[in-house]
């Protein structure tokens, strides 16, 4: 934690400064170090401190100079790197496989998506029968910039929104490190990258749009998009049999009114699945905090002419009725959803964080991976 600590807060961001900024710590020595752990605690600290500084790049890079393009590349040299599986689909592949909500969203951008999925395979894994290696699935966000589409966002809105990938972001951070952590689970991610623009073709409000999985929606406001992607990674994730699910995104403004900026929203379908991600956190030392589900507002995203709609009801409960959203695209599987839409950006150097990107759900992931068992049924 002492090294953690220390790394992420001298963090910064210097890529287009002309000239760096000094940070105040210069020299780091930690004594003790005889006693038992300690170099192992130091080499956790330094790996998991690696994990969320590239996250936070990412977060922190100007979206003209990281486009969903981009990103899949920063993903396959990631993948080289550690030596793990990944597959990137252009839009064509897109288009084939029905990922309609992330086509969808794309349209109005002339950057091409692209869905990124990694795959960790721990050694001497077993894929079948009662000795079958657990398997966990990361599904991240990647909105690698928002406008909101033809539902406009304000410019003042629009400032900071190179960080709507940070979902992406914290699931590439991850396989940055994981063969170094060395799991003894396989996991699975999906990074899903668009644009959200307002050109020509962009979808309008009122269209219909179909997921993978062959569900339909509404889309009644183009600026509630990542819900629309995160049904196609979630759809995808359903097919590689997991025994859990876990989606970071930055995606709603409500959990920010309901939680602030340091506490991130935890919704889940399976109590002892949320219970286990809330322990990860809490080692992880990221405070979040779980919100309800009252099976009566699944109603708020009735359509009148699809499955559901993009939208709840106004003014009431945002983040919960994004939840049950994305809740109908994982079937039955355990899942925890993490809205990091506070938590992804600070707004001042403070703490352990500098101002812009933090890298949310980077430490919480790491933890859990470590630490996986599988979810009571």
């Amino acid at each position: 934690a002492v090294t953690e600590g220390a790394l992420m807060a001298s963090y910064s961001y210097d890529t287009y400064r002309s000239t760096a900024k000094q940070c105040a710590l210069t020299k780091f020595t930690l004594t003790g170090t005889a006693a038992r752990g300690a170099a192992a605690g130091v080499a956790q600290g330094i790996l998991t401190a690696e994990a969320v500084m590239l996250a936070r790049d990412l977060v922190n890079t100007p979206a003209g100079d990281l486009t969903p393009t981009d990103f899949s590349v920063e993903a396959e040299r990631v993948a080289a790197a550690s030596g793990i599986g990944i597959e990137v689909w252009d839009e064509h592949r897109i288009e084939q496989e029905r990922l309609g909500g992330l086509r969808g969203v794309s349209l109005g951008s002339a950057q091409p998506p692209r869905l990124v999925r990694f795959e960790y395979v721990p050694e001497g894994a077993v894929r079948t029968g009662p000795r079958r290696t657990p398997t966990l699935a990361i599904v991240g966000k990647g909105i690698t910039f928002d406008s909101g589409g033809l539902s406009l966002k304000s410019g003042e809105g629009m400032m900071t929104m190179k960080c709507d990938m940070g979902g992406a972001a914290a699931t590439l951070s991850l396989f940055s490190v994981i063969s170094r952590l060395a799991p003894p689970v396989r996991v699975i991610g999906y990074c899903c990258l668009t644009e959200n623009m307002p050109g020509p073709s962009a979808i309008k409000p009122g269209d219909v749009l179909k997921a993978r999985n062959g569900k339909t929606f509404e889309v009644l406001n183009t600026d509630a998009e990542g819900r629309l992607v995160l049904a196609d990674g979630l759809s995808l994730a359903v097919e590689d049999r997991p025994d859990a699910i876990v989606d970071l995104a930055t995606l709603t403004g409500a959990i920010i009114v309901a939680l602030g900026k340091d506490v991130t929203g935890v919704f889940s379908n399976h109590p002892g699945f949320a219970r286990q991600v809330m322990q990860a956190s809490e080692r992880a030392g990221e405070s979040m905090w779980q919100m309800p589900m009252p099976p009566q507002y699944r109603r708020h995203i009735d359509s009148s002419i699809a499955d559901m709609k993009n939208l709840g009801t106004p003014g009431q409960a945002g983040s919960i009725a994004a939840a049950f959203f994305l809740k109908e695209f994982v079937a039955e599987v355990p899942w925890v959803h993490l809205d990091i839409a506070g938590t992804g950006w600070s707004d001042v150097d403070a703490d352990i964080f500098s101002k812009g990107g933090t890298g949310a759900g980077v430490r919480t992931l790491i933890e859990l991976v470590a630490s996986f068992s599988l979810p009571g049924r």
